[in-house]
């Protein structure tokens, strides 16, 4: 008995491989790209609540409170202006906040993660 010829599907299975690699290697170069930014942005705002939980007891004004911040945005390596930290402390309430943008390239596709972390003493 002679088995049908079928030298003609083996292609498809192949392409859809393929496909499927592309597909996941997109999504792993993605996720390398994407990620870090938001796991950065997380670490700022856990900084910064806890800078803002603790300035009062630690009778820190304005200007160590936004240093203290500054130093955590550069070890982060966070693209922000030291003047767009904005702290306001008044009558034993602190708030911070910090408004940055990081570009991502993923070669095919540009966009913009626009980030707003936000801190104050008012849930304590």
């Amino acid at each position: 008995m002679k088995q049908p010829d079928r030298s003609g599907e083996r292609g498809g299975s192949k392409l859809k491989t393929v496909l499927a690699l592309l597909i996941v290697g997109f999504l792993i170069f993605s996720g390398v790209k994407i990620i870090p930014a938001y796991f950065a942005n997380y670490q700022l705002q856990d900084s910064m609540q806890t800078e803002a939980r603790f300035a009062i007891s630690n009778r820190k004004g304005e200007e160590e409170i936004r240093e203290d911040i500054w130093k955590k945005v550069q070890e982060l390596e966070i693209p922000a202006k030291r003047e767009s930290i904005k702290v306001s402390s008044s009558q034993g309430s602190v708030t911070i906040s910090l408004d940055y943008t990081i570009p991502v390239d993923l070669r095919v596709y540009q966009f913009n993660l626009e980030f707003h972390p936000h801190a104050d003493n008012h849930t304590i």
